[in-house]
């Protein structure tokens, strides 16, 4: 078996995200302080470890935290740059404002300037809005293959403020893309609750409070993905250069809600509206995709999308969307689907269900997860799992996702670890032979 490493070990939360945790240079893993996945609101701080050498480095620090906010996590490095994304709860949170899914926005801190956060997506909640800016939360943040997109998914402040008098609208999850290239100027934000932003932002997934039963038509999309490192190919030979795979709500048949995959090619200009459609929304209505956007439904099941919390994950070369699901035995497993559509195939055949949201490796030849209180990796050339650490408790087993290095050669991974100090979430890693 590989020889893991613990590279963390001092009393305090050190969470990995779900995937892009390493730098670009394969030296760093970047962490929040979380303790528990429920404490954003509650996380000061998110800093790197050198895989090397277990060198800890404090990069943003959040000012006046409280329980209540602002908070911050959820930190991915850019596959480019020495650049760390990471959602922040608003300025001004206090017991009246408490950090929450409207309340957020996206930070990126350069890690040669610690401390220096750059506010990506403004923040517009007073009409006229702005468009380039949203009014409510980003999060979940994910830098695109090349480094110069990134997407989110997204909650309305306004649609959320009018569903607590009309019961007809909802704040419906939604997802989007921002381009940091396109900085955004929001002309009455004089507050830490009305700001401009870095980025152009706009929603991507289009959303409906009443899907009808049978239809594609979906009241939730979240837990995305970038198609491949630079889109894919479609039938017809042409390439998409820009699109993403996300998970979507929709009512079958029975009027039951399930988990299906969807696509969503994305235009080359994310600044232009469709007539009648602005970009920014209206009091009563909510923000809208861009004129050029796709959308388009690829699973049809029974059952759906089923097993822990994940997001869709993509081979490089995006011909393969990946999902967790149940087989006809019960058992969770990692299915994979064409993102021109088509029948979904097996890609894993383990006699116990997969435990944690999973990763492809930089090759496109392996899925890295956990199952049996284990790590293990899958050969998708030939459906053989391999076992790389010894099973544990219940207590022991690897949580979170399972992130591989750029170059292939080391995996990452949280464990909880018991000291006489306390429980903390710490970081493990595998050198791969």
């Amino acid at each position: 078996m590989p020889s893991e490493t613990q590279l963390t070990h001092d009393a305090k939360g050190h969470t990995l995200n779900n995937t892009q945790a390493f730098s670009p240079d394969d030296q760093w893993l970047v962490y929040d302080t979380r303790n528990l996945d429920t404490e954003l609101g509650q996380t000061c701080c998110v800093r790197m470890v050198n895989v090397q050498n277990g060198e800890d480095r404090l990069l943003y620090q959040t000012q006046n935290q409280t329980s209540f906010g602002p908070g911050v996590g959820a930190a991915t490095f850019s596959p480019t740059r020495p650049e760390v994304l990471f959602l922040h709860g608003l300025r001004n949170a206090d017991n009246l404002q408490p950090y929450a899914m409207t309340r957020r926005t996206g930070v990126f801190v350069a890690i040669e300037q610690p401390q220096k956060p750059h506010f990506l997506d403004g923040r517009d909640i007073t009409p006229p809005f702005t468009p380039g800016a949203l009014r409510g939360g980003t999060h979940a943040h994910q830098w695109s293959g090349d480094g110069r997109l990134i997407s989110f998914t997204y909650n309305d402040a306004v649609m959320e403020h009018l569903a607590a008098s009309n019961p007809a609208v909802a704040d419906l999850r939604t997802v989007g893309v921002m381009d940091p290239a396109q900085p955004v100027t929001v002309v009455n934000g004089n507050n830490q609750d009305e700001f401009s932003g870095e980025a152009f932002a706009v929603v991507v997934a289009r959303v409906t409070e009443v899907p009808r039963p049978g239809s594609d038509e979906i009241d939730r999309a979240f837990d995305e993905t970038w198609i491949g490192l630079n889109g894919y190919q479609k039938p017809d030979g042409s390439h998409q250069r820009r699109a993403l795979a996300f998970q979507g709500n929709v009512r079958n048949e029975a009027n039951q809600s399930i988990t299906e995959v969807f696509v969503v090619d994305l235009p080359e200009n994310l600044t232009a509206p469709l007539p009648g459609h602005p970009l920014e929304g209206t009091p009563s209505t909510r923000p809208n995709p861009p004129a050029g956007v796709a959308q388009r439904r690829i699973t049809f099941s029974q059952r759906g999308i089923e097993g822990p919390r994940h997001w869709l994950r993509t081979t490089p070369d995006g011909t393969l969307i990946g999902f967790l699901a149940k087989d006809p035995a019960g058992l969770i497993q990692l299915f994979g689907i064409s993102p021109n559509g088509g029948v979904p195939r097996q890609l894993t055949h383990q006699p116990f269900s997969i435990q944690t949201p999973f990763n492809f490796s930089p090759d496109g030849h392996f899925v890295a997860y956990a199952a049996d209180n284990s790590i293990f990796i899958t050969d998708l050339r030939d459906g053989k799992p391999r076992r790389l650490t010894p099973p544990t408790t219940d207590d022991d087993r690897p949580i979170n996702g399972v992130v591989w290095s750029h170059k292939g050669d080391r995996l990452a991974y949280n464990r909880y670890v018991s000291t006489t100090a306390g429980r903390y979430i710490q970081i493990f890693q595998l050198t791969m032979n």
